[in-house]
């Protein structure tokens, strides 16, 4: 089955908002530090979906996030292929709450890849400081990551 959904980034004075999976039974992502995104709703924009799934998570309310790219996940969990239409958001009002989801945290940026991250977003996190767009393919058997490619746009 195919599955459309959002990340995002927020970043603001050298450190990006991250969420530790530590709260939801039975998550995929369980112990994975992660940004901030969820599934499309019916009738949802990829942008009013990271607008929602934002607020939802974290109680902030982004502004003009900028799409950096896409990123496939064929047969992720063993059933479903992921799309997800990756975002960066640097403006943003409101307070952080407590998220159902797991522990929020800004982390500064020189520590992220030294979080307990997907093997695939070690690597995709580094493109987030490119410019440009991507589209980029992570394989995973078992959890593991065992292919990748990508493709650069100006």
């Amino acid at each position: 089955m195919m599955k459309v959904g959002t990340l995002c980034y927020i970043q603001k004075n050298g450190k990006t908002l991250m969420l530790h999976r530590v709260k939801k039974e039975h998550d995929m992502h369980e112990g994975k530090w992660n940004g901030l995104g969820g599934k499309l709703e019916a009738g949802e924009s990829p942008e009013e979906c990271v607008i929602r799934e934002v607020k939802e998570e974290c109680g902030l309310s982004i502004r003009k996030p900028a799409l950096k790219g896409i990123l496939t996940f064929p047969n992720f969990n063993g059933e479903d292929d992921w799309y997800v239409f990756l975002y960066v958001a640097k403006r943003f009002t409101g307070r952080l709450i407590d998220s159902n989801e797991g522990n929020l945290k800004w982390i500064p940026d020189a520590q992220l890849l030294k979080l307990n991250l997907w093997a695939g977003d070690r690597i995709f996190l580094k493109w987030l400081k490119r410019r440009g767009f991507f589209s980029a393919k992570f394989v995973y058997h078992g959890g593991r990551l065992v292919d990748h490619r990508v493709a650069f746009y100006r």
